[in-house]
């Protein structure tokens, strides 16, 4: 088990976090003390922090970061790349590729932007919004960057997480706009009609995945990794049951309750 975490990357690209899986242990380790106990514990006896003006321009960091990864300029984009690939068989470009640079650096950039996803978290915590700190939203932003580190480290940059990241960063771009429009508008209304959509947004992102997995996995001539689809539609299906959960209990199940209400 030891030898295999400690095997060499497939890639010999070198960049910070990813000469060794300590960086981004300790890192997601650290977050989920502060979230869970450290955190809570420090703004037990504290009045919420006003975070707006820090919140709008990190909403605005994220839109303007995952949009250049999207379109970008030229070929610096998931956009551009998603068309050197052949999308019913997604392989790692050769290290002597004209365009592998532009892979690795996407794929790192992605990686990076994971841990800029966790204040997200931290600014619940700081703001006392408890009710936001759901299973679903702590598992999901502690997963992805260790999931993307192995996924670096194991597979290398790029190949069929390409597919994943770019609709992932799709979804961002969405929903960081929805957050920076919701934070400047006092009347509430946007928040009320348009979130429930986010969450379909999210959760069809892993359909279109789950499905992009299995058409993969059924190309007879790929000679793609199949552990990549394998383990990619695992995930796709775990976040899927994640995410319907959440929206039944969030949008349909209110709903009823207020339905019942209105009946008695």
């Amino acid at each position: 088990m030891f030898e295999i975490l400690n095997a060499p990357p497939v890639d010999p690209f070198r960049a910070p976090l990813l000469d060794s899986h300590w960086p981004t242990l300790v890192i997601l380790a650290a977050y989920l003390l502060f979230v869970l106990k450290v955190g809570r514990q420090l703004m037990e006896h504290r009045m919420p922090f006003d975070l707006r003006g820090v919140i709008k321009v990190y909403n605005i960091v994220q839109v303007l970061y995952n949009g250049v990864m999207l379109v970008g300029v030229g070929d610096q984009s998931f956009y551009f790349m998603l068309k050197t690939y052949d999308l019913r068989c997604i392989v790692n470009l050769p290290l002597d590729h004209e365009w592998k640079n532009t892979e690795r650096w996407l794929t790192y950039s992605y990686f990076i932007n994971k841990f800029l996803d966790l204040l997200d978290t931290v600014f619940f915590v700081l703001r006392k919004k408890h009710r936001h700190l759901s299973f679903l939203h702590i598992f999901h932003h502690a997963f992805m960057p260790y999931f993307c580190f192995l996924y670096i480290r194991f597979h290398g940059h790029g190949g069929h997480g390409f597919f994943l990241c770019f609709f992932n960063v799709l979804v961002h771009v969405l929903m960081y706009t929805y957050y920076y429009v919701s934070s400047v508008r006092r009347d509430g209304q946007a928040k009320v009609w348009f979130k429930q959509y986010i969450t379909i947004v999210q959760l069809a992102q892993f359909v279109i995945i789950l499905v992009h997995c299995i058409y993969t996995l059924r190309q007879p001539d790929c000679n793609a990794s199949r552990a990549v689809p394998v383990y990619g539609g695992l995930v796709a299906i775990t976040f899927i049951a994640l995410f319907t959960n959440f929206y039944i209990k969030a949008y349909i199940m209110p709903k009823k309750k207020t339905s019942k209400r209105k009946v008695q």
